[in-house]
């Protein structure tokens, strides 16, 4: 059974869906989930269902992103992780980190990769006047939200769509489409997924 690390920065909804999926399917393990923020609600829920929990806050190294990261990677490397998965880690990882882990670290990002990496994804594809947006899960690597793709799910952009209605659709997809990698991911399978 593959052993899972989930780092979060927030709420950890799309951790609390990884952590259903893989009590469901049995297929992998939680054995960390930690955040940037002692106060992220996350900690607490993953806590609640049982699963180790650690919060190494950034905000005391300054802008000293190796320090934090050091401090992060005992923390991981302490639960000796098959996989690791961003969901919704709000921090830029540095290539020392991204190297450590490597061909074993997954994201999750609200917009379809290549269009929108980084942020505002749901207001720029409004912007843009796209007609569908949506998530996509893909490997970590050096260059921000651009390695290898592993799932994509799609919804119509629809009259009206605001940020706040386009993200909640999205973010539905979301929960849908990571477990579903995660899970193809951990029997070795790198195979896309689509949705939608």
């Amino acid at each position: 059974m593959k052993r899972v690390a989930i780092l979060i920065s927030g709420g950890g909804s799309n951790m609390l869906e990884l952590l259903r999926d893989m009590a469901e399917g049995g297929y992998a393990e939680a054995v960390l989930v930690a955040s940037n923020d002692p106060a992220a609600k996350g900690l607490e829920k993953a806590a609640a269902q049982g699963v180790p929990v650690a919060a190494v806050d950034h905000r005391p190294f300054g802008g000293d992103r190796e320090a934090f990261e050091a401090v992060l990677t005992r923390k991981i490397d302490a639960t000796r992780p098959d996989i690791l998965c961003l969901a919704g880690f709000m921090r830029i990882l540095t290539p020392g980190f991204i190297r450590r882990y490597e061909g074993r670290m997954l994201n999750i990002h609200p917009s379809l990769l290549p269009k929108y990496p980084g942020l505002h994804t749901h207001a720029r594809a409004l912007a843009a006047g796209d007609t569908e947006a949506g998530c996509t899960v893909h490997e970590v690597t050096a260059e921000l939200d651009a390695g290898p793709l592993l799932g994509q799910a799609r919804v119509p952009v629809l009259p009206g769509d605001t940020e706040d209605t386009l993200a909640a659709r999205v973010l539905t997809l979301e929960h849908q489409l990571y477990p579903q990698v995660l899970r193809r991911f951990a029997a070795g399978d790198r195979t896309p997924v689509h949705l939608g």
